[in-house]
């Protein structure tokens, strides 16, 4: 039996969320709706405009936001990234520890630098977009890669946001590389629009031969395609994905099982806030095929688990709202 259900791979980020109006975005030349990667100098500014508290501050990125939704179910999940030793990598590393998410990194000897921080401005629209400075995130390579953590893991997990930076398409690739030699299956998410519209070569370099489980969106899974339409899409998938989930916000979702497609409903909810929407419905389906459930029940338990995660505001839920959503899976 392996030891971690899931070791993830991704960005180390410091989530400041605050609620904006669309007069903020227009005044500050904030493109709504997108995940941009900014200077250090350009988020300062716009965080010099509201006022910034303790209770803003969240752990996040795309990955660990995944396999701490997954611990948060019950499943045993690992996480490699990289922070550096002030205050915001010292608050990061205790939250995965505090989520139940093991990692070889320590507040003592992380190296010098700056902790990426990911700002996520929320409009009333419960759209969020996201300016993120990566700091040392950004130099996140093969160094942080624990192999043998990897060979004790029924999943790797990678985020599409590391795909931009050389050094971390290549940890992507070496992950991938030694999970496939130990019988570890590969899953990988496109995380954003802009990550397969404008890295779309690079996208398609890390996929390389195909993934044993992929995770997009509608536009995603048509920009990676280039088709026009979600039929076509899926059809060109099945080339790339052994197994694949096309997330389709308030209409729910479609899971390809490696054999059939299957529709999964959506819950009806008010959404506040969809940070976080696909990160959730990932960990929740992965936690539900490593621990012994179909498909289409992992995709009622995602389903279920991301429309709470929306009808609030951050991208994860309280333990006791995870213990809750599992009893659903059992009635």
């Amino acid at each position: 039996m392996k030891k971690y259900d899931i070791y993830g791979i991704g960005n180390a980020l410091v989530d400041l969320v605050f609620e904006v109006d669309e007069k903020f975005l227009s005044d500050n030349e904030v493109e709504k709706g997108l995940m941009t990667l900014v200077e250090e100098d350009r988020q300062k500014q716009l965080i010099s405009q509201i006022q910034v508290s303790e209770s803003m501050m969240k752990g996040g990125g795309s990955a660990a936001n995944t396999v701490v939704a997954a611990s948060q179910f019950g499943g045993t999940c690992y996480y490699s990234c990289k922070v550096s030793n002030d205050d915001f990598g010292t608050f990061y590393l205790k939250d995965l520890k505090d989520n139940g998410v093991d990692t070889k990194l320590i507040p003592e000897t992380a190296p010098a630098g700056i902790t990426g921080r990911c700002l996520v401005m929320t409009t009333p629209d419960a759209e969020r977009t996201m300016n993120t400075f990566l700091g040392i995130t950004s130099d996140f390579s093969v160094a942080e890669i624990d192999e043998e953590a990897i060979k004790n893991s029924t999943y790797i997990y990678s985020e599409g946001y590391l795909v931009p930076s050389p050094s971390g398409r290549d940890a992507m690739k070496k992950a991938m590389e030694v999970a496939r030699a130990n019988g570890v299956k590969v899953a990988l998410s496109f995380s954003d629009p802009s990550m397969v519209k404008f890295f779309n070569a690079e996208m398609k370099e890390v996929v390389g031969t195909g993934v044993d489980l992929l995770f997009c969106n509608e536009e995603e899974a048509m920009l990676f395609t280039d088709t026009k339409n979600i039929l076509d899409a899926r059809e060109v998938l099945k080339g790339v994905a052994k197994k694949f989930v096309i997330t389709m916000g308030k209409n729910g979702a479609m899971i390809f099982d490696g054999d059939t497609f299957v529709d999964i409903e959506p819950y009806a909810v008010d959404a506040i806030d969809t940070n976080g929407a696909g990160d959730m419905f990932a960990g929740a389906f992965m936690y539900g095929i490593t621990h012994g459930h179909s498909y289409a029940e992992a995709g009622k338990l995602a389903s279920l688990a991301s429309s709470k995660v929306v009808s609030q505001f951050g991208p994860r839920l309280e333990w006791s709202q995870a213990k809750e959503i599992l009893k659903h899976l059992t009635e």
